[in-house]
């Protein structure tokens, strides 16, 4: 079984592969859904990532979709065991307010466990930075819910390194429960956003990270490698900015370490988001379990640092 890694100061642990839910409810629904939860904890998974927000941009959808399948999914099981949930509050308006104020977070997430069905969300988000809200009015309500058993552990997600450690240093002084864990975007194609500043600061401060789009939307995978394969799926369109010589050099690496380590592209991309410094699981989402197949093996390779280092020069490649 794969190993557990620790989420920063929480007490929770996951393999170093979370499953993304943002497709539950939209381009995973019904059985497919039920298929591809069942299969990761099956191998080993343990970690579901979703938000309030999944997938209110769908026309039709009012957000929570996602929660909802997870919530018939754990339902359907009879019991939660070990599956860890992390949901998300800030994007999502709605009873109490916007974003992070006090009345907003406490009634979406009482909206959440009703979704989930759960008695404590195990992970619980600011999805974004809200400027509009001092920092800590709303430590303040997340505290709260953890105090009342209703949220584990508490994470940040799309914060930049100063509104982290702000907020970090505001529960220090405060006695408040803390942001644990981080999610930003960060993959082989997007690194100056992760690297640097914060992946310095959640390294010194135990801070654990789960970076999402850890496929790159799709273009680790190596099903895009032309303008002309960017019509395979919903977000084909975002492909345009990746296909360039960087781009290339990043697959053909991909390419020759999957051959090496007999996986594929998709494995070797969230292996090696794995073994960065203070990564504790990328985050991958998907849509049939036919995708599923195709990463499932990241919860358990691990590159040489060889291979590792042939990955970073090809993604530092300058156009």
């Amino acid at each position: 079984m794969p190993h557990l890694r620790p989420l920063g100061r929480s007490g929770l642990e996951t393999p170093p592969l979370v499953l993304g839910g943002n497709v539950f409810g939209w381009t995973a629904s019904g059985e497919d859904a039920f298929t591809i939860l069942d299969r990761f904890v099956g191998a080993g998974g343990r970690m579901i990532d979703t938000a309030d927000v999944y997938s209110a941009w769908v026309p039709g959808h009012t957000g929570g979709e996602s929660e909802s399948l997870i919530g018939e999914w754990l339902r359907r099981r009879g019991s939660k065991g070990e599956v860890l949930i992390a949901t998300k509050v800030g994007m999502l308006p709605g009873e109490g307010g916007e974003k992070l104020e006090p009345a907003r977070i406490v009634a979406a997430a009482e909206a959440s466990l009703r979704r989930l069905g759960v008695d404590a969300i195990d992970l619980y988000y600011a999805h974004q930075e809200d400027p509009k809200t001092p920092v800590a009015e709303s430590l303040r309500a997340f505290d709260r819910l953890v105090r009342d058993g209703k949220v584990r552990a508490l994470g940040a997600s799309n914060y930049a390194p100063e509104s982290l450690a702000a907020a970090l240093d505001v529960s220090e002084q405060e006695g408040l429960a803390r942001y644990e864990v981080l999610q930003p975007e960060y993959h082989l194609m997007n690194r100056g956003g992760f690297e640097g500043g914060l992946q310095t600061l959640c390294v010194e401060r135990n801070v654990g990270v789960l970076p999402y789009y850890g496929l790159a939307s799709g273009f680790l995978t190596g099903k895009y490698r032309s303008a002309a394969d960017q019509g395979q799926s919903v977000r084909g369109d975002r492909m345009g900015k990746y296909l360039n010589a960087r781009g290339y050099a990043v697959l053909a690496a991909l390419d020759a370490v999957a051959a090496e380590t007999g996986t594929n592209p998709s494995t070797v991309a969230l292996a090696w988001l794995a073994a960065q410094p203070g990564i504790t699981a990328p985050i991958a989402s998907a849509r049939t379990p036919e995708q599923l197949e195709d990463f499932i093996g990241a919860m358990e390779l691990e590159l040489s640092r060889e291979q590792v280092e042939r990955l970073d020069a090809a993604s530092r490649t300058e156009i």
